[in-house]
């Protein structure tokens, strides 16, 4: 008896999208550090909720929770640098200055997403934003990285908005991965940042 093939889902996540000025800053940055693989300036984003394969006709549900979200927008800073794989790094990232807006963000999405029946990735919240994935590394290119990281831990932005967030759909078949934007949700307006 064939095997029946399970109906293909999309790949999808809830996330950040970053200014054009801040993608085009941490793209020079990945440059100078020399990684094997860079994530390409249009793609850098922060990954609020992945929820992997979803059959397309799930994503309606989904999409609904989203967009009931009720949430003021926030600033969020970049902060240092960071390795992913300890004994053999595999990617390389931006940090991001603690916000608890974007904490309750995420959590809210979370839970929203969990009672339309997703099933986010069981993974702590780390907020950050990729910008390379390699294979493990030779010692000798895994020292010079965490020397660059180290020397990177002064890298930092000006404050800039999150205004909205947004669904995501990550296409595989290219190396870098590509993503495609799905729909996007507005948070609540604040009263422009000042300078003190």
């Amino acid at each position: 008896m064939a095997k029946r093939r399970r109906p293909e889902g999309w790949r999808v996540f809830f996330g950040l999208d970053l200014p054009v000025h801040l993608r085009n800053r941490l793209a020079v940055e990945a440059l100078a550090l020399r990684l094997p693989r860079r994530v390409a300036p249009e793609d850098l984003h922060l990954t609020l909720v992945f929820l992997g394969e979803v059959p397309p006709d799930r994503l309606q549900a989904l999409h609904e929770a989203a967009e009931a979200l009720s949430m003021p927008g926030f600033a969020l800073r970049i902060e240092g640098l960071g390795l992913f794989g300890r004994s053999a790094p595999n990617a390389l990232w931006a940090g991001l200055a603690p916000e608890p807006a974007l904490e309750a963000l995420q959590a809210k999405l979370e839970t929203a997403l969990r009672r339309a029946g997703a099933t986010p990735e069981k993974r702590r919240f780390v907020p950050h934003i990729t910008l390379g994935r390699f294979p493990p590394q030779p010692p000798e290119e895994a020292a010079r990285l965490e020397r660059a990281v180290v020397a990177g831990s002064g890298t930092g932005s000006d404050l800039f908005e999150v205004r909205d967030f947004i669904l995501f759909r990550s296409h595989l078949g290219g190396d870098p991965p590509h993503y495609e934007e799905l729909a996007r949700y507005p948070l609540r307006t604040r009263p422009p940042l000042t300078t003190l």
